[in-house]
């Protein structure tokens, strides 16, 4: 009975993630949920033993597609990696060519990943301020393949494609289209990355293939590296280390000897350090950042001054002192780039030690979340008297329907309200079937297209604020409608804030509110001030 229970659950778990994707467009075989048996056939997975493979296997499927299937476009967020089994997958920019379907997994956001163009739109994560200048700059985030303008990659047998996109949060850079009949594995991201951390064979081969993708452009556009000679960035590439991190890894310790320089690929870190007999959080790093300068650029400093480690799941870039050392010699930008930085960590840890609620402020924020938010709304309890004109006034906005929750985390007298937070990574985008959870391309606005929602509620279980609601409308899916299993059925559609971006009078939760007591905070730095003038 416990094992017919377990195969039970197995089942219902692979039907929950793939029970959508038999009824795509474009599929014409979908396998059912593969025994230990039939998962070892693929020489991919052969390797893992039988408990390991069970665990996994839910999260595995294999899928048979028609020629000329657009799979994803560039901008798309993915929570899959594709093994090509038999058949060819074209991957290319497809701004420099017609695409003849519409993307069966997300569509675009993102027009524009070259980095020869001088109107760069900039990836999810990019800094707000360089986002509102329109800088023309390649950040580090916005390239899983190094694909000049105007060429295509052919895939084959035996290759992977999506899994950089996938491991490290970021929006795929290209279109991946089948040129012929195909047949993919499709892994799911929590197999992925356990496979990589069961596998050293298959960390080194996906490693191998970062570095043959994806590393010398980030390195050559990330600001650090500004001005530093190809061939210089090719011979680092082939040297640095590259270091997945589980959550709460300890990546250095305080007191330690400095070993390296990191540069952050994805995820954040939790920056801390010994304070009057307790470990303080002075700070965080996120992607595209860097840890180390101090300590190697500081005389009489060789011990690491923080411990730093892993929040989630996050991936780095490790760079030997003496890389760093002969770069620092011969490019005088890349020293002035890293004592900038060390100037401001210096600044922010003596603020952080002087100001203890504000590391107090940090760790709440990394572990709820807030440090991903662009804009967050925050509620003063000790004013609000609980009217709800701010949910009236959201209604009222969007139809009669509100957009937001009010309840949610407290900090101080702060309520930090179950509304979006149009996150710098938003992994509500993760998935969607039909496109209709994108960027707006407004600012940092996250938004639904009522008309494209199927309310199949991925975005809403993928939202780890449980800031997306899910509501019926009243109406029935018609006879025709497609996917077939919608057919009949009351129509429901996920709905969240987009911080009213289509109104000239701004968020109506906060004009909205009779006594003023309704903020939106877009940094830690923010809610600090805002904290700091409750308290005056």
């Amino acid at each position: 009975m416990a094992i017919a229970d377990e195969t039970n659950t197995h089942q219902d778990l692979f039907e929950d993630r793939w029970s959508g994707y038999d009824k795509q467009s474009g599929i014409t075989q979908f396998s059912n949920h593969l025994s230990i048996k039939e998962l070892k056939q693929y020489p991919l997975l052969k390797e893992y033993d039988d408990d390991f493979l069970k665990s996994i296997s839910h999260d595995i499927s294999v899928a048979v597609w028609e020629k000329g299937v657009t799979l994803f476009e560039e901008g798309s967020y993915l929570d899959l990696a594709f093994f090509i089994l038999e058949g060819q997958v074209d991957i290319f920019l497809q701004k420099d060519r017609e695409v003849s379907a519409q993307p069966i997994f997300n569509q675009t956001f993102i027009k524009t990943t070259d980095p020869s163009s001088e109107q760069q739109a900039p990836a999810a994560g990019a800094s707000k301020a360089a986002s509102k200048a329109n800088q023309p700059i390649t950040y580090l985030t916005s390239m899983d393949f190094n694909l000049p303008k105007g060429e295509s990659m052919q895939l084959g047998a035996g290759e992977f494609f999506g899994e950089i996109g996938t491991l490290n949060g970021w929006p795929q850079s290209v279109t991946a289209q089948t040129s012929q009949r195909t047949r993919l594995i499709q892994i799911r991201l929590p197999a992925l990355r356990k496979m990589k951390q069961e596998s050293n064979a298959l960390k080194k081969r996906l490693d191998a293939l970062y570095r043959e993708r994806a590393l010398f452009s980030q390195l050559a556009t990330t600001p650090l590296f500004k001005g530093v000679d190809d061939h210089i960035l090719t011979q680092l590439a082939d040297r640095v280390e590259l270091i997945s991190c589980k959550p709460r890894q300890v990546v250095c310790k305080e007191g330690e000897p400095l070993d390296a320089l990191y540069l952050v690929r994805s995820g954040f870190f939790k920056v801390a350090q010994q304070i009057e007999n307790r470990e303080a959080t002075v700070s965080y790093l996120s992607k595209g950042m860097t840890f180390g300068e101090v300590e190697y650029l500081v005389d009489d400093i060789d011990n690491w001054q923080t411990t730093v480690s892993s929040v989630g799941f996050t991936e780095l870039v490790k760079i030997q002192l003496n890389d760093v050392a002969r770069i620092c010699k011969d490019y005088p930008t890349v020293p002035r780039q890293l004592w900038n930085s060390t100037v401001l960590k210096i600044k922010e840890a003596g603020f952080t030690r002087k100001n203890l609620e504000k590391s107090d402020l940090i760790e709440f924020s990394l572990s709820k979340g807030l440090v991903q938010g662009n804009s967050i709304l925050v509620i003063d309890l000790d004013v609000c008297t609980r009217c709800d004109d701010c949910m009236r006034g959201c209604a009222s906005t969007h139809g009669g329907r509100p957009r937001f929750i009010r309840e949610g985390e407290k900090y101080d007298n702060f309520l930090i309200a179950r509304s979006c937070y149009h996150c710098e990574d938003p992994v509500c985008l993760i998935g969607c079937p039909t496109g209709a959870i994108r960027r707006a391309n407004v600012g940092d606005v996250v938004e639904i297209d009522d008309n494209l929602c199927i309310g199949c509620e991925n975005c809403s279980r993928k939202c780890p604020y449980d800031a997306i609601v899910m509501h019926e409308t009243g109406e029935t899916w018609a006879s025709n409608a497609f996917p077939s299993y919608l057919q009949g059925k009351p129509r429901k559609v996920a709905s969240k804030c987009d911080l009213c971006h289509t109104s000239d009078a701004g968020p109506a939760c906060v004009n909205n509110c009779p006594h003023s007591c309704a903020f939106r905070v877009s940094s830690i730095d923010d809610f600090q001030q805002l904290l700091a003038i409750d308290k005056e």
